[in-house]
């Protein structure tokens, strides 16, 4: 297997794909496992489309869930001993917290070190304001990926992920705020930065 097929742990110790696989397959339960899985395809296959770098996508769509399988008060407690910043919406729902968790267990416990599929993986939920090509691809593939249950404008949405990037991410985020704001959570002012934002880019 080429170098670049494999990530480094600060120790040395190699991880390629298929270990991290086995290793996330004992973390996470079999409906998100299958899920991770169909993220690292679908960012894989975005990645061919847009011209991102394979290997970076498919590690980072496997990975990006890879802290979500805790409850939410050891989220906030992992969180906390770790010194990774809780805002007032994460500490309400700390379900958002895996994001950030996940991408410091992604160094720390699966060995990368590359600092795009780091920070793809700690903005797969919210987004952010002017997003590189990778965590756009993240983004977008954790929406759309095969084993999604069947969400609103779906078939539009995935179309635009292989046309035009910048366009799925406002639609998915207008879909994501609007149900949002019909529900009881709170929205995280990251994802109306990343909406205002793209809406004002893509005018």
């Amino acid at each position: 297997m080429a170098v670049s097929d494999k990530w480094i742990y600060e120790y040395g110790e190699k991880m390629d794909r298929t270990e991290m696989r086995e290793k996330l397959e004992k973390k996470l339960t079999r409906k998100r496992y299958e899920h991770s899985l169909g993220v690292e395809y679908t960012a894989g296959c975005m990645a061919m489309v847009h011209g991102a770098d394979i290997e970076k996508a498919l590690t980072a769509g496997l990975l990006h869930d890879c802290a979500k399988c805790i409850s939410g008060e050891e989220k906030i407690e992992k969180c906390i001993r770790h010194n990774l910043p809780i805002n007032r919406v994460e500490r309400k729902n700390p379900e958002l917290l895996h994001a950030k968790l996940g991408a410091y267990y992604a160094k720390e416990k699966y060995g990368v070190q590359d600092r795009e599929i780091l920070s793809a993986i700690e903005f797969h939920t919210t987004g952010k304001p002017d997003m590189n090509l990778l965590e756009k691809i993240i983004f977008i593939a954790d929406y759309i990926e095969p084993n999604r249950k069947p969400l609103h404008e779906i078939e539009e949405i995935r179309h635009e992920a292989f046309t035009d990037l910048d366009k799925c991410i406002v639609h998915i985020l207008k879909n994501t705020l609007s149900y949002l704001e019909h529900s009881d959570a709170d929205t995280d002012q990251t994802s109306i930065d990343t909406y205002n934002y793209y809406v004002k880019n893509n005018d």
